[in-house]
C-alpha cells in the first residue's frame, strides 16, 4: 500500500491547509525504524528513540510542511491509548490482565505527551479507591504506592472577606475511606505498574497529534504522533523526524478534559448530537509546606463564598497531604460572565484571608499549576464510541462535580473500555490481519463499552447528582442553586422526573466588558501571594524554541498569508474591543497579552497585525496545557494543538 494512503487524513493537525497547500512536498530519502522501547523504563531521554533521517537545509525557499505527504514509520498494535493518565493506564493494565486470564496475546501502546508519566497530571486531589480496588485488589501491599494519607475529617465552610462559618456537609462530599494524594504521583505509580508488571509499551514524550482514518474516512485506524523538527514558520529543520503512525484495531482517547484528538473525533463523528455542551471549571492550585503547629494530616476543608461574588460558581479546597504538605486551590466555573475575572488573581486574593495568613505563615510554596476540569455531568457525556475507538476518562467527562471527584470514574471507564476492546479483538477472524501485520477487517465496534458503562456504578452515581451543578445556571441563580442542591442531596437524591439542561457553551456565557467594572485586585504580598511569572517558575514549564506555536488562530499554519493576517486582526478587534482582552487575565500561565502595536518603518510581520493600536502576543513557551483558551475565548478561534513531545509543565507533587 502506498505510504500516502497509509497516512490518509492526517491533515487534521493543520486543517486550514486542505485547500491551500503548495504542491511541492519533501519525501524523506530513507525510512526510519522504530527502536524497541525498554518497557521497564518510563523516563524518556531528551532525544527521541528513532534513527534519524538526513536533515534538510533550513531556508526560506523550502515549502510549507505538508503532513499528509510524509513517508512515516509505521507500527501495528492491537490497542493504541492516547494519554497516560488514570483512565488510559487503567485501560492498559486491564487489557494485559485479560491477556493473562484468557490467553490471547494483545499488544498495547500508550502515548503520553508529557516528558514523564505524571508530569502533565494535576488535580486536588482526594481519591475514592473504589475503582483502584477493582483493578489492583492487592495495591495496599505494594510499599511504593503513593496513597499514604487517609482522609481523617471533612468540613465545609462559607468564607467572607474576614471570617468563615460552618455549613452543612452534603453526603456526596463525605470522604470516609478516601485518600489525599498527589495525582501526579499516583499516575506515575500506575505507569510503572503498567510497564514493569504487565509489559505495556508506554511512550512518554510522544504526543498523539492526529487520528489516522480508513481510506473512506469513516473509521479511525490509529494515531499519528507529532512531527519533530518543524520551525516556527512550518518548514522542516535539520534533523527533521516525521511522526510515527500507530495502526490500531482499537484507539482509546484518554487525553483528559478537552483533548485535541477528542475534540476532532467528537466533531467528525457527531458524538455530541442530542447532548448538552460540555461545561468546564478552571482549577488553579498550590502546594505548601506548612508549620507543624498548623499541619493536620488528613484534614479536608472545602470553601464557598469569598473571594467570589454571588454570581460566580466557584469554590476552594484545603487538603492536608502526607509529609507536612497542604494542597490549596480554587475551581472557577468557566461559565462566568465577567471578562475582567482572573482565576489566578482570585487565588492570590483568597490567600489574604486571615485563615490562610495563619495557615501559610512561615511556610514554603513548592508547587503551582492549573488545569480545566469537566463540569457538565451526565447530560454532557457524548456518545462514547466511534468506528474503531472510544472516549474514556475525562475525554468523555465522568467527573462527579458535587462529590468533587472524577479519578475513580475515569479509571472505571478505562477498565470497562478495555474489557469491550479485548472481547471485540479476540472475536476477530484470523484473516482480518494481512501478512504484513496490518488489520484489514471491518472497524471494531465498541458499542458494548457504552452499554456496559450505562449499567455500571459510574452511571448510577452521575444520574443521582445530574441536577446539582446545572441548578446553578437556572433562573434560581447561585443562591437558589445552593438551596436546590441541598434539598436534592439530602432528600430527593436525583429521584425526580426532571433533568436540568445547559444549552450554551462556556464561551457564550461571557458578556461584553461594558456590562462590568474592572476588578481591582489587591497588591501581591510575597511570599504569601506573588505575581504570575514567579508562580509559573514552579511548574518547570519548557517548550522547544523555534517550533510552531501550538496555540493556533485560523490559518496560522499557512504562514504569512492574507487569511492569516485577517484572522489575527479580527481576533484582536473582537476580543479587545468587546471583551477587554479576556485571555490576558483568564490564562493561568500568562500566555496571552494584548499589547500596543509598535510604530516604525519597514514591513509589518504577521505577528504585528492587530486593531486600533493593539496586537496579540502568544507566549506559547509559558503554556501549562490547561486548555482554558480553547474553551473560554469568546471568538472560539484558538485551537490548542500538541507541541513537540515532552514540552509543557513538569509536575511532580500536584
Amino acid at each position: 500500500m502506498p505510504w500516502s494512503e497509509i497516512a490518509r487524513e492526517p491533515k487534521s493537525v493543520y486543517p486550514e491547509r486542505d485547500s491551500l497547500l503548495p504542491s511541492t512536498t519533501h519525501q524523506p530519502t530513507m525510512r526510519r525504524a522504530l527502536v524497541p522501547l525498554n518497557t521497564k523504563r518510563l523516563r524518556w531521554p531528551s532525544t527521541r528513540a528513532f534513527t534519524t533521517s538526513p536533515g534538510r537545509r533550513n531556508d526560506s525557499q523550502q515549502p510549507v510542511f505538508d503532513p499528509s505527504n510524509v513517508d512515516r514509520p509505521t507500527d501495528d498494535v492491537d490497542v493504541c491509548i492516547v494519554g497516560a493518565g488514570p483512565a488510559g493506564l487503567s485501560a492498559a493494565i486491564r487489557l494485559k490482565q485479560l491477556e493473562r486470564e484468557k490467553g490471547k496475546e494483545i499488544r498495547v501502546v500508550v502515548l503520553e505527551k508529557g516528558s514523564e508519566v505524571g508530569s502533565h497530571t494535576l488535580s486536588g486531589a482526594v481519591i475514592e479507591p473504589r475503582a483502584l480496588n477493582e483493578l489492583l485488589p492487592e495495591w495496599q501491599n505494594d510499599p511504593s504506592h503513593p496513597l499514604k494519607q487517609p482522609a481523617v475529617d471533612s468540613h465545609l465552610r462559607f468564607f467572607t472577606s474576614t471570617r468563615s462559618f460552618p455549613m452543612p456537609h452534603p453526603p456526596q462530599m463525605s470522604n470516609e475511606g478516601n485518600y489525599i494524594v498527589s495525582l501526579s504521583q499516583v499516575t506515575s505509580w500506575l505507569g510503572n505498574i503498567a510497564a514493569d508488571e504487565y509489559g505495556v509499551e508506554v511512550y512518554p514524550g510522544f504526543a498523539g497529534a492526529s487520528l489516522a482514518y480508513t481510506e473512506d474516512g469513516k473509521a479511525v485506524k490509529g494515531v499519528i504522533t507529532n512531527d519533530v523538527g518543524i520551525d516556527k514558520n512550518f518548514r522542516q529543520k535539520e534533523g527533521f523526524e516525521p511522526g510515527m503512525l500507530f495502526r490500531a484495531k482499537v484507539t482509546l482517547l484518554a487525553e483528559g478534559a478537552h483533548g485535541s484528538l477528542t475534540k476532532g473525533a467528537i466533531k467528525k463523528f457527531n458524538l455530541r448530537e442530542g447532548k448538552d455542551p460540555q461545561t468546564y471549571g478552571m482549577g488553579v492550585k498550590e502546594v505548601w509546606r506548612v508549620r507543624d503547629e498548623v499541619y493536620r494530616p488528613g484534614h479536608i476543608l472545602h470553601t464557598m463564598g469569598y473571594p467570589f461574588d454571588s454570581k460566580t460558581y466557584a469554590g476552594g479546597w484545603v487538603y492536608h497531604m502526607a509529609d507536612g504538605l497542604v494542597s490549596i486551590g480554587l475551581v472557577v466555573g468557566l461559565d462566568y460572565a465577567n471578562p475582567y475575572l482572573s482565576p489566578y488573581r482570585e487565588l492570590q486574593r483568597w490567600k489574604h484571608h486571615p485563615y490562610f495568613r495563619n495557615l501559610l505563615r512561615d511556610g514554603e510554596r513548592i508547587a503551582y499549576g492549573g488545569r480545566t476540569i469537566n463540569e457538565g455531568g451526565l447530560q454532557s457525556i457524548p456518545k462514547l464510541h466511534f468506528p474503531g475507538g472510544a472516549l474514556i476518562g475525562c475525554s468523555a467527562g465522568f467527573v462527579n462535580v458535587p462529590k468533587i471527584k472524577g479519578t475513580h470514574n475515569a479509571m472505571k471507564s478505562g477498565m470497562t473500555a478495555a474489557e469491550a476492546a479485548y472481547n471485540a479483538i479476540a472475536s476477530l477472524p484470523e484473516d482480518s490481519v494481512n501478512e504484513e501485520g496490518e488489520y484489514v477487517g471491518q472497524s471494531v465496534d465498541m458499542s458494548n463499552y457504552e452499554e456496559n458503562m450505562k449499567q455500571s456504578w459510574v452511571w448510577k452515581e452521575l444520574k443521582e447528582v445530574r441536577n446539582l451543578r446545572p441548578s446553578f445556571n437556572t433562573p434560581l441563580g447561585i443562591w437558589g442553586g445552593m438551596a436546590y442542591s441541598g434539598v436534592d442531596s439530602l432528600f430527593l437524591k436525583g429521584r425526580v422526573p426532571w433533568t436540568f439542561h445547559n444549552r450554551i457553551s462556556d464561551a457564550d456565557h461571557t458578556q461584553p466588558a461594558k456590562n462590568f467594572k474592572p476588578i481591582e485586585y489587591p497588591p501581591f504580598e510575597p511570599p504569601l501571594s506573588t505575581d504570575l511569572l514567579t508562580s509559573l517558575a514552579l511548574t518547570n514549564t519548557n517548550h522547544e524554541e523555534n517550533t510552531p506555536v501550538h496555540l493556533q488562530l485560523p490559518y496560522a499554519s499557512l504562514g504569512d498569508t492574507p487569511e492569516t493576517r485577517e484572522a489575527r486582526r479580527q481576533h484582536v478587534e473582537k476580543n479587545v474591543g468587546e471583551f477587554a482582552g479576556l485571555l490576558g487575565r483568564a490564562c493561568p500561565a500568562g500566555v496571552y497579552e494584548y499589547v500596543d502595536q509598535e510604530e516604525g518603518k519597514g514591513e509589518k510581520r504577521v505577528e504585528d497585525e492587530g486593531w486600533a493600536g493593539k496586537k496579540l502576543v502568544i507566549n506559547s513557551q509559558n503554556c501549562i496545557h490547561c486548555k482554558l483558551c480553547d474553551i473560554k475565548v469568546p471568538t472560539q478561534d484558538i485551537t490548542w494543538t500538541v507541541p513537540e513531545g515532552g514540552g509543557g509543565p513538569k509536575y511532580s507533587i500536584t
